[in-house]
């Protein structure tokens, strides 16, 4: 039992149709997750205009604003006053943030604005929130000075038009390093100790839509509030399930985690300039823009209108765009369409046995066969990226975000194509074209159902495409006209070829060529689908190989419609081995022409530079000072101060990491860098005094034992403790973060494990190395890595307690 599931006359012109329909449904899905059109500053003064808050940008974001420096004052104080002359109450809460990771305690003495616009008759409060402050290593532009511009902008545009509810402007400080604004906002100020709806915005790229990439628990009402508001809403809730299930987070985690309920955006294309000087004004999408602020403005006045309280519901909503319309559904529905489309892929294989198009043990090896292709996908999609890193090392540090990553995401379609091909033409013969096209739908409709027990908003991506094709494959089984079935077969993948090409773009976008096989396993699983439509474009079996094969004569063969003569081809059991091998070697030559055409394309310059990571570190206690990289090969800029990769001479607990380069440098003033005094020792308890001398903004402390136990306090502020699990990997085991310590300094008192002496290394932090005498300035096409003990200052004095 070895067949199609349909046979067409003139297969040429029926394939050709088919992947014209499904390539238009492609480019469709891709059309319609465009941006806006920017509107000039002329815009009617009810409407957000780009180009007027790209003139806030112009005031506050032309430089690094890292929590505690000189320009995140400058910033603050620019942002309070727009505040202000706009008719809010603004005030500016001063606290320490805290966060806690694996062996790390982090703290900040963070900053943050909270503006307030009281309603005439509210129900709840409204926050619209989003990061002033920056990385470090660039003007955070688009992370996350845009939103902050859009919230300058939407306040505008609201004018004296009253709002029902309670309005919150809330710009924190310190999100960069842990959401330590938003952690100190939660614990201590009694707006966010009081709940309501939470609109938070960021970006993890310069460009793109702005995309609703998360959502509190219970987000139903809301989700249906953006679809009737927005007016171009863009996201799925693929990326909320996903984003769920990885330990990212943002100023939106802590704020939620406290009771508010909400809604995340974020743009995160051309995210290879995210957290570097790239990130400026001249890379800033302006389309990305006007999307962000037109959002944040119709869903700050739908939201200060509502019913706020009517609006939260005990369940979630999955929703996506289709045909540019944004579909939402309730979450009771996610298992019910998951388990349609396994009755249906079920049902496909019923038919197709009872019509000797497939048998039971065939479509079992096919089905099982079928992890194949999706296992050899992502692995070479994997191995493809360590072949670009081997052959271009300083990929490695931009951890797969490339500046011109088009060509290379093309290899990986070609090569995953190559692959789905190669198994199918493989096993074609063999179990039969039927037998595969379904055993390859079955993989599908399971990757749906296991999304509805483990992330149901991320069902639908692979529920609707098995279905749709599913029910095709039935209605073409059902049609006697083979045209009509073609057609069928293709419409049912549409929905296919819109959501999974959706998928595999934002695969890319998000996680880079990095993690390329997320992306290719993506791409096989559309290329199961596709099997059908691809089937039409090989040759049929000619008659009489059919009829040998069901012992039937040649003529009833014929009159059955099992085959046809294919002139020039001689068939053996079924024909098409030649043009599928054609096919394969025309995309194995593909492969390494787009690769090579990315690597020639992808050439580091100014406006696309490469990163590298360089840090001055000195010892204060015994003057010995050195030059640092990270980088796995340092490029010859960063090789004028680096020459071997001796650690030894790195104060202790300094070093992080298996690869180190270091090189002499010349030693700074000894009597500056940080101080730290034992108050008291009393057992695994250890409270300090420290502070980081004049000029650092943040100090480090690298504690020779694991730490279960962190709080720190400093004048006027309360004390915050955090608890703290496991230790730090590939250094000393226990680490304390405070970021923009003030001048006074702070006191830390520490749980730590271990013996009654510990040895505790204090680093203190400035920012910038122009102040090391003989540095020369990085050339236009090098910038600052993203690592965060990069471009940086550091004296160090250890300490034995």
């Amino acid at each position: 039992m070895i067949g199609k599931l349909i046979d067409v006359p003139r297969r040429a012109v029926a394939g050709l149709g088919a992947a014209l329909v499904l390539a238009c449904a492609v480019l469709l899905a891709a059309m319609t997750d465009s941006t806006m059109q920017p509107l000039p500053a002329s815009a009617p003064s009810g409407e957000f205009s780009a180009a007027r808050a790209r003139t806030h940008l112009e005031r506050f974001a032309t430089e690094p604003r890292p929590i505690g420096g000189a320009a995140a004052e400058r910033a603050r104080n620019y942002l309070v006053a727009q505040l202000r002359a706009a008719g809010l109450d603004v005030e500016v809460q001063r606290a320490v943030g805290a966060n806690a990771s694996t062996g790390l305690a982090s703290f900040g003495l963070v900053h943050n604005i909270v503006a307030t616009r009281r309603g005439h008759d509210p129900t709840g409060t409204v926050v619209v929130a989003a990061h002033y402050d920056s990385a470090a290593m660039g003007p955070g532009v688009s992370d996350d000075a845009a939103a902050v511009a859009a919230m300058l902008e939407t306040v505008r545009a609201l004018g004296d038009a009253p709002l029902r509810n309670d309005l919150v402007l809330l710009m924190t400080d310190g999100e960069e390093d842990g959401v330590l604004g938003a952690e100190a906002f939660v614990r201590e100020h009694p707006l966010g100790r009081a709940g309501g709806v939470l609109l938070n915005w960021e970006a993890r790229g310069v460009s793109g839509p702005s995309l609703m990439f998360e959502t509190s628990r219970g987000s139903a009402g809301l989700v249906e509030a953006y679809a009737a508001a927005a007016p171009r809403p863009r996201g799925d809730s693929t990326m909320a399930a996903v984003y769920r299930l990885l330990p990212n987070n943002t100023d939106f985690t802590p704020l939620t985690a406290a009771g508010f309920a909400g809604l995340n955006f974020a743009y995160i294309q051309r995210s290879s300039h995210y957290h570097t000087a790239g990130d400026s004004l001249a890379n800033l999408d302006p389309g990305s823009l006007q999307h962000h602020g037109s959002t944040m403005l119709a869903l700050t006045r739908a939201l200060g209108a509502a019913d706020l309280p009517a609006l939260r519901t005990d369940h979630d909503a999955t929703y996506f765009r289709l045909f540019g319309v944004l579909i939402t559904y309730p979450d009771a529905l996610v298992w019910p369409l998951a388990g349609l489309a396994a009755a249906a892929v079920a049902g496909l294989a019923v038919v197709a046995r009872r019509r000797r198009l497939l048998s039971v043990p065939r479509l079992v090896v096919a089905a099982v066969s079928g992890l194949v292709p999706l296992v050899v996908s992502a692995l070479l999609a994997q191995g493809l990226w360590e072949l670009l890193v081997a052959w271009r090392p300083a990929y490695d540090g931009m951890g797969g975000l490339l500046h011109r990553p088009d060509a290379f995401r093309a290899a990986v379609v070609a090569q995953t194509a190559l692959v789905v091909l190669g198994w199918y033409l493989l096993l074609r013969r063999r179990l039969g074209p039927a037998a595969l096209a379904v055993g390859g739908l079955a993989w599908v409709a399971a990757f749906g159902v296991l999304c509805a027990a483990v992330a149901p908003g991320a069902s639908f991506v692979f529920a609707l495409p098995a279905l749709g094709c599913a029910v095709g494959g039935l209605v073409a089984l059902s049609v006697g006209r083979p045209l009509v079935a073609a057609a069928a077969l293709t419409l049912g993948a549409v929905p296919a070829a819109m959501l999974l090409s959706g998928l595999a773009r934002n695969v890319f976008d998000g996680m880079g060529l990095a993690l390329g096989g997320a992306a290719a396993l993506v791409t096989a699983l559309l290329g199961l689908l596709l099997l059908p439509v691809a089937e039409l474009c090989l040759p049929g079996p000619s008659a009489r190989a059919r009829a040998r094969r069901l012992g039937l004569p040649e003529a009833h063969a014929r009159a059955r419609g099992l085959g046809r003569p294919e002139a020039g081809v001689r068939a053996r059991g079924l024909a098409g081995a030649p043009v599928g091998a054609l096919g394969l070697a025309l995309v194995a030559l593909l492969v390494p022409v787009l690769v090579a055409a990315g690597l020639a394309g992808d050439r580091f310059d100014a406006r696309n530079p490469a990163r590298t990571h360089l840090a001055y570190v000195m010892d204060a206690g015994t003057g010995a000072a050195r030059w640092v990289s990270a980088d796995p090969e340092p490029p010859a800029w960063t090789r004028r101060y680096v020459t071997g990769r001796d650690r030894t001479p790195l104060p202790p607990g300094y070093a992080r990491g298996t690869t180190l380069w270091t090189g002499p440098a010349p030693t700074l003033d000894r009597a500056a860098g940080p101080r730290l005094t034992v108050l008291r020792r009393d057992g695994d308890r250890v409270e300090l005094r420290v502070s980081a001398g004049r000029a650092a903004r943040s100090l480090t402390l690298r504690i020779e034992r694991p730490i279960t136990e962190a709080t720190a306090v400093t004048a006027g502020t309360a004390p915050v403790t955090v608890r703290v699990a496991g230790t730090r990997a590939n250094t000393w085991p226990g680490e304390v973060r405070f970021r923009g310590l003030p001048d006074a300094g702070a006191r830390i008192t520490l749980r730590v494990q271990g013996a009654d002496k510990v040895r505790i290394t204090a680093i203190a932090e400035t920012d910038g190395l122009a102040a090391v005498p003989g540095f020369v300035p990085r050339p236009p096409e090098l910038v600052a890595a993203t690592r965060e003990d990069g471009e940086l200052i550091a004296v160090t004095r250890t300490y034995t307690v």
